[in-house]
């Protein structure tokens, strides 16, 4: 629970970079004086471009017009398709076959500059946020680097962004890690991966909120749906925990009790004294 910097500036300060970490770019805004300074300092590189990624704050027009070349963005999505604060986490949740990373150049707009180059890759039954962020973020370093050298041969080819299939990305509110266990099993699992590792799908059992972070849709059959009870919990096992959803069901293999460590189920259960019968998601 302490401030730590990022490893960006961790590297940055070990190979003597400067580093600056301005609340506001904007000079009308909050934080002029932040703004100003940060305005000196751009100003001072005197940069070709600009290279920006995952940075939490909105870009006013004299950034985006202060180097020659321009501001370029590593969006973790094949845009059109999740613009936004939370690419991974929104396709993971949607189901989507696959994702990407775009290089754009940045304008006005919420991600909707020209593309510059993208690059597809599958979204696997295993991915979870945390797993795809570092597969995206290894291949955006690499699509980045491309972009810079072909800009400076002049072979960059812009490409607007189709005006169909654009979806929006919205930020993930600590709110939705909540699991409805009235969804499909299918939704709910995708859920639990998409909020991997953060904000952590969860639900509430015996009076504890009980973080989930691994589950899948058991096979057809196995086990009888509860009849209309969702979050009734039919089976437990050193394999997992099975809980009763929308015409289906999931088995939960890895949780954590509040203060806890994450455990496979057969570890959880040692601690824990889980029945067919008790409900999860009750109050």
């Amino acid at each position: 629970m302490k401030l730590q910097a990022s490893p960006v500036k961790q590297l940055a300060l070990q190979n003597g970079i400067a580093v600056a970490q301005p609340r506001s770019l904007r000079r009308d805004g909050k934080y002029p004086d932040d703004a100003r300074a940060a305005h000196a300092a751009l100003q001072a590189a005197q940069a070709d471009a600009m290279v920006v990624a995952a940075y939490g704050l909105i870009l006013p027009q004299w950034v985006l017009d202060l180097p020659p070349t321009g501001c370029f963005n590593i969006h973790a999505s094949l845009l059109p398709r999740w613009r936004g604060a939370a690419p991974i986490h929104r396709a993971i949740e949607a189901g989507d076959a696959q994702t990407g990373v775009t290089i754009m150049q940045m304008d006005a707009g919420l991600d909707t500059g020209d593309m510059l180059l993208a690059q597809a890759v599958p979204i696997l039954d295993s991915d979870t946020t945390g797993s795809l962020h570092d597969t995206l973020a290894e291949l955006g370093g690499r699509l980045m680097v491309q972009t810079l050298d072909l800009r400076q041969q002049e072979a960059l080819v812009p490409q607007m962004q189709p005006v169909d299939g654009v979806t929006y990305a919205a930020k993930v509110d600590k709110a939705e890690a909540a699991i409805d266990w009235s969804q499909s099993a299918l939704a709910i699992t995708r859920r639990v991966r998409a909020f991997n590792p953060f904000p952590g799908a969860s639900t509430s059992l015996q009076g504890e909120t009980i973080k989930i972070w691994q589950a899948r849709v058991a096979e057809p059959d196995s086990h009888t749906p509860h009849d209309g009870v969702f979050g009734a919990i039919v089976a437990v096992s050193q394999e997992g925990i099975a809980v009763s959803a929308l015409n289906s069901i999931v088995n939960i293999t890895e949780l954590q009790r509040p203060g806890g460590k994450r455990l496979g189920v057969a570890d959880f259960l040692r601690g824990f004294d889980v029945q067919p019968g008790m409900v999860l998601g009750q109050a």
